[in-house]
């Protein structure tokens, strides 16, 4: 992808034009004038303004004409109205994926926080500690690397909602390649705000790594815009974006949500239609019971204890494929439906694929029954099991995922006998 990163082509005079324009409204309203003196000359500087364009301006603001940031962030309130209502009435189109709440619109939404954040915040900041590595500023970059950890959540529904989807299709290279590149910005970030946690003068070090951050992740912004949701939108029909937006709560959103539920204009499909057949197959019926050799149960009591168990349930079928998972009120790691039927090494980063297939080639050639793990995060010890699921004869039928937080079980000590008040 990296050959299509560079082909942008700006009317360069025609954009300081217009940036001029717009600082010099800015500088109008700092200086007092209402929102309603400066709409005429706005609207005449407006043309085809994007938000990148505004943001260049404000990041010359600060830079250029010495307005503190934080002055900068106050007259937001008073110019966003303005902008935001220019660029919709100027933009605004019939098309799904340009409206309020769709997974497209969110992700672009998302993009223009991260830009925002990067692009005046973290590099205001990163060139003022260059100059003056003071405990306060290095206390700023701290806080902007902080707010920047959010695009977990945004690069967490691109992997786990949208690259099934382009899979299903026989998208994998790119899917496999922007993951990569994700987990790269993931480590940059934890890297950067280690080496600030920690300092040791190492200036001119971390300005390059704070500088590298910043270009990657305005790469990757280029990337989702120009290649991976022009690419989504062509190839997923309007049902498949539907699911998407469905689950994109369970994972959360990147410095800001959705103002709204994007509705098609046609009836989306009931809830339960979401999903395939296949999807929905866990047992005889909704509303069926299930015998074991040990009791009977219905579907529904049995779903409801699997997501009452304190840990999250994962199975693997013998094709390596991802048919169900437990969805317990606080899961360790995000799990969506959209995962149902894609095979696991597609649900893993690159990095760490070869160790899920040589897991799963020992489970099935029987050289291992089980496998454990166990990571810190946070303030969770995470406790991580695998287990080769056989039928009587020892035939392999898949694998068992069993992810647990015992830090609570690892901090008792002496005995408990009696009831909690």
């Amino acid at each position: 992808m990296s050959e299509l990163i560079n082909n942008r082509e700006v009317d360069v005079p025609e954009q300081t034009r217009r940036q001029a324009m717009l600082k010099e409204i800015i500088k109008e309203l700092h200086a007092g004038k209402s929102v309603d003196e400066v709409k005429a000359r706005f609207a005449e500087a407006v043309g085809d303004v994007t938000v990148a364009e505004i943001s260049a301006m404000e990041h010359s603001l600060m830079t250029e004409e010495g307005i503190p940031v934080e002055e900068v962030q106050r007259l937001c309130s008073v110019h966003t109205a303005i902008f935001k209502g220019s660029i919709e009435q100027i933009h605004r189109s019939s098309k799904p994926e340009e409206q309020p709440g769709h997974p497209v619109h969110t992700f672009k939404l998302e993009n223009r926080e991260i830009e925002r954040l990067v692009n005046f915040r973290l590099e205001l900041h990163a060139g003022k500690f260059l100059k003056n590595d003071s405990g306060e500023i290095i206390f700023k970059l701290l806080e902007d690397l902080n707010l920047l950890l959010d695009l977990d959540k945004h690069y967490s529904r691109k992997e786990n909602l949208l690259f099934p989807y382009l899979e299903k299709y026989g998208i994998y290279g790119p899917t496999k390649v922007m993951w990569g590149v994700d987990d790269g910005i993931r480590a940059m970030i934890k890297a950067a705000k280690a080496e600030l946690s920690s300092y040791k003068g190492n200036k001119e070090e971390i300005g390059e790594q704070l500088a590298q951050i910043i270009q990657e992740v305005n790469e990757m912004i280029f990337k989702e815009e120009n290649i991976l949701l022009p690419m989504a939108l062509d190839k997923l029909t309007e049902d498949e974006w539907v699911k998407i937006a469905r689950e994109s709560d369970e994972i959360g959103f990147c410095l800001t949500a959705p103002e709204q539920e994007w509705i098609p204009e046609r009836s989306p499909e009931p809830e339960g239609a979401a999903f395939s057949a296949e999807e929905q197959q866990a047992g005889e019926s909704p509303q069926g019971f299930i015998r074991f050799e040990t009791g009977l149960l219905s579907l529904r009591q049995l779903e409801t204890i699997m997501n009452h168990l304190p840990v999250d349930l994962t199975f693997i079928d013998e094709n390596d494929v991802v048919r169900y998972f437990s969805h317990g009120k606080e899961r360790i790691f995000a799990r969506t439906k959209a995962v149902i039927g894609r095979t696991v090494q597609n649900c893993h980063p690159p990095q760490s694929v070869h160790v899920v297939e040589k897991l799963l080639e020992d489970f099935k050639a029987g050289r291992k029954d089980a496998e454990d793990f166990w990571i810190n995060i946070k303030d969770k010890f995470i406790y991580i099991r695998y287990f080769a699921v056989r039928d009587e004869a020892g035939r392999y039928m898949g694998t068992l995922e069993f992810t647990q937080n015992i830090a609570p079980i690892r901090a008792l000590e002496g005995q408990k006998r009696i009831l909690s008040e």
